[in-house]
């Protein structure tokens, strides 16, 4: 079941208003019906000065009772009102406030390839940006089509990053259909340029073609936009841009003055539109129906040559012949002066740009062989697959700013869909997991990436988790899916956007901060870094610790040491099984009827990592007196074996499971559900054909393996033995191509969980806990006991099977996958999924942290 939020609302009672019938100095006062001849007029007059004062004593009452009333009620509305908790921010510093990530740091960041959603795109990391794209149209069937946004439909051969390092370089190649894009990206920083330096994209168009020149022309449009709406001037010489190379130009208050240029030897015809507008999402549109409006009237494709007023987003049509190579240049500062501007486009342009970027490609190269250090027993080909999984991954970081939207509970004022509240306006820096299909922040895939981006660049990594840190609300959750920005919202479907605040997501990020921690132990930082590290890890505990102790209140069981999964539908009648989507594994068996029984296998290993790191974290700083006492009898208890035993292990089967209300005896079939006219309406329901009872949940798979992969199981026990049957025997988990995410035994073993919903965690295999269990396998294979021996056998040829076949996916499709078959080994789900199948590159260079 979704859940939801209880929303925090400061009770307003209005004062009531002063009525003078009925106040008691009023009521009191009788009217004078007798006249006294004794006293005189004096006596009146004294009389009468009396009940004035005291009506002017109630008029003045009224008077500051009604300014009262204003003041409270009239004034203070105007003030910040009292935010529901859900949507408060942490109150503590934040991280992205430290200063190790401001000056040099923050500037070098600056400007990046931050846009991974498009083929290509340039911004800043900064809320309303001036940001740059690509597009081209394709050619299929004889016919055209706009490549802009990153999908499936346009079905290009392939596309991605061969290299890049995450800060000032990049190659990219794309190949559509018989034609091949290539974009390589540089970032430098003159001496007079403005914050953040210049850059330069160089585009290049070749064709698969064994010809030198194609009797078609190529359309690429580069287009550069302000997305808070601020006019950008049009080059004077745009039509006749071989003699005058300005593009665009204009000024902002981040890097100063700017100019757009276009360099090339090559000979082409550049047409131009401008619009002026704030979705910068469907420009593809827009570009579209100008190019429409043209060939319909003048029969030609080229833009109109026309803008709107004050445009804040100018295209170029830039037309050639393959093969055609260009390079647009942005610079910006040097006080405006055009004849410096004019030098530093010349210094990043033509040969010295070829200059630049051949030397860029070679320090990439070089620094890769040093940091992973890849054993020559594979292959060249396996060697550039490994070089494409950390282009790509890095290649995927992006720059996001906007409001989550919160569910909250239904109310009767709201349309269906209409109960949420927004988050605050928050700024996330990020990997992706997939540029076309999941181009946003996912919390349960950050800590995977992470996993390699540290040893790659250890401050983009800090970076990264000090966004997401800095994303926690005053409870310590963190909203596990972010969609921020109208950009990022574009690609999500209506149903997927809302986050339920009782709904948490793996701590991954502990994974992170774990290895750190090892090799801070091993001295394989240098002594900036490593106090670096220590700072931010100060500032960081206290959010850490919320964040632990949201997970150890929200998702606790009822036996103590305990959780279970929050969100799950206990009242579906159209799954199967009732998905954990906040667990990651979402289709995943768990118990057929969800309840606060529940023992869920994983989230407990999770909380026994999380506290195990936060001790270690603890003893770093100096806090063990304070914390880390706390944390490492937490660890403790949760790594009790034979309490773990008594709770989840299976002495008959020799494996772990989860353990709750469940039944085997469930099926979907279809049901009449009404007759609308003539035509009977079936729908494919869940039928459970025997009560459930309180029981393990016979379904071996990878959350049977997590007391492995947390190496809470002595490298002494029988119990190790029976994981590394399940791992090696091919009629449980084991394939050819990797470990199946669950065994061929299991009643919904590749079984659709509806109608629509395909099996997901059903038995494909997936990088990132095969990653995990290899690793676990490297641990127990270096450790003394009696199966050391088989552990190192079993860890050789997973890993044998887990590099041959990424690399012959990738060498046959172009891509890295989301997921690939059991039976075949074929690439499934999302493509161009460089986030943790990028994984692969730590299992090539053998690279596991042991403490």
């Amino acid at each position: 079941m979704a859940g939801a939020s209880k929303r925090s609302i400061r009770s307003k009672t209005p004062s009531s208003s002063v009525d003078n019938y009925n106040d008691p100095s009023i009521r009191n006062v009788k009217p004078n019906t007798r006249i006294r001849k004794s006293g005189g007029s004096d006596q009146n007059f004294i009389r009468i000065l009396n009940v004035n004062i005291k009506y002017l004593f109630i008029f003045g009452l009224v008077f500051f009772l009604i300014a009262l009333f204003l003041v409270n009620h009239l004034i203070k509305p105007a003030e910040e009102p009292v935010k529901p908790r859900v949507v408060t921010p942490f109150p503590a510093p934040k991280l992205m406030d430290l200063p190790m990530f401001q000056g040099e740091h923050k500037e070098s960041l600056y400007w990046g390839t931050y846009r991974p959603h498009v083929y290509f795109g340039v911004r800043a990391r900064t809320p309303q940006s001036l940001l740059t794209g690509l597009m081209w149209l394709g050619v299929k069937d004889g016919r055209y089509s706009m490549r802009h946004v990153c999908q499936n439909s346009d079905e290009l051969k392939t596309y991605g990053w061969t290299h890049h390092n995450g800060r000032d370089y990049g190659h990219q190649v794309l190949v559509d259909q018989e034609f091949t894009l290539m974009t390589s990206f540089l970032k430098y920083k003159e001496k007079e340029s403005g914050y953040g330096g210049n850059w330069a994209v160089r585009i290049e168009a070749q064709s698969d073609k064994h010809v030198e020149v194609m009797s078609e022309l190529v359309h690429i449009f580069f287009y550069v936009a302000d997305e808070g709406g601020t006019a950008i001037d049009l080059g004077g010489g745009v039509m006749d841009i071989h003699d005058d190379s300005i593009l665009a130009f204009g000024s902002r208050n981040d890097v100063g003055n700017w100019q757009l240029h276009l360099g090339s030897e090559d000979d082409y015809e550049i047409h131009y539109s401008g619009f002026k507008t704030l979705h910068i999402h469907n420009l593809s549109e827009l570009v579209i129906a100008n190019l429409g409006t043209q060939a319909s009237k003048f029969n030609r494709l080229q833009l109109s040559d026309t803008s709107d007023h004050s445009p804040n987003i100018l295209v170029f049509q830039i037309s050639a012949r393959i093969p055609f190579k260009a390079d647009v240049v942005f610079v910006s500062g040097s006080g405006g002066q055009n004849s410096r501007m004019e030098e530093h486009f010349r210094s990043l342009t033509g040969d010295s740009l070829t200059a630049r970027l051949s030397e860029k490609k070679n320090q990439f190269e070089d620094k890769f062989e040093r940091f992973f250090n890849i054993s020559d027993e594979l292959n060249p080909e396996a060697k550039a697959v490994s070089k494409a999984a950390l282009g790509n991954l890095l290649g995927g970081i992006g720059y996001f700013y906007g409001q989550s939207k919160i569910s909250t509970p239904p109310s009767s004022n709201h349309k269906l869909g209409d109960d949420f509240i927004s988050y605050w306006p928050a700024e996330l820096y990020t990997a992706v997991p997939s540029r076309p299909f999941f181009p946003r922040g996912f919390l349960w895939d950050e800590g995977f990436h992470q996993l390699l981006i540290w040893r790659w660049d250890v401050h983009i990594c800090l970076d990264i988790i000090g966004h997401w840190l800095d994303l926690m609300n005053v409870e310590g959750w963190i909203p596990r899916e972010q969609i921020l920005g109208a950009e990022a919202l574009s690609k999500v479907p209506a149903e997927f956007v809302l986050q339920y605040p009782t709904n948490g997501n793996p701590p991954t990020l502990f994974l992170v901060l774990r290895d750190l921690m090892c090799s801070i132990k091993k001295n394989q930082f240098a002594a900036t870094e490593r106090n670096e590290i220590s700072i931010f890890l100060d500032r960081a505990f206290i959010r850490l610790e919320a964040w632990f102790n949201w997970f150890n209140t929200t998702q606790s069981g009822k036996i103590a040491s305990t959780y279970f999964w929050h969100g799950r539908d206990n009242a579906t009648i159209r799954e199967l099984n009732p998905k954990t989507l906040s667990s990651g594994l979402d289709d995943y068996p768990r118990a057929s009827h969800p309840s606060e029984d529940e023992r869920h296998l994983d989230l407990r290993c999770w909380m026994q990592f999380a506290a195990d790191c936060m001790h270690s974290i603890s003893e770093f700083l100096g806090k063990e007196r304070e914390l880390g006492k706390e944390y490492g009898l937490t660890a403790k208890l949760l790594s009790d074996f034979e309490l773990l035993n008594e709770m989840h292990f299976d002495y008959t089967y020799g494996a772990y499971f989860d353990y709750g209300n469940h039944t085997e005896q469930v099926h979907l079939s279809w049901r009449l559900v009404e007759q609308a006219g003539d035509y009977p309406i079936h729908e494919f329901v869940r039928e459970v054909l025997e009560e459930p009872v309180l029981r393990l949940v016979p379904h071996v798979g990878y959350v049977s393996l997590f007391p492995f992969i947390g190496r809470l199981i002595p490298p002494d026990s029988w119990i190790l033995e029976k994981q590394l049957d399940l791992i090696s025997n091919r009629s449980a988990l084991s394939t050819v191509f990797g470990l199946r995410s669950l065994a061929k035994t299991s009643t919904l073993y590749m079984i659709r969980n509806t109608e629509h919903d395909p099996p997901y965690w059903r038995g494909t295999i997936w990088m990132n806990m095969n990653y995990l269990i290899l690793s676990s396998l490297n641990h127990y294979s270096k450790v003394e006991g009696p199966y050391r021996g088989r552990a190192k056998t079993v860890y050789n040829d997973l890993r044998d099977n887990l590099i041959r076949n990424v690399v012959r996916n990738y060498n046959q499709t172009g891509f890295f996958w989301e997921q690939y078959d059991q039976k075949s080994g074929k690439g499934k789900g999302a493509r161009l999924f460089t986030g943790w199948t990028s994984l692969v590159l730590l299992i090539m260079a053998e690279t596991f942290n042991e403490c």
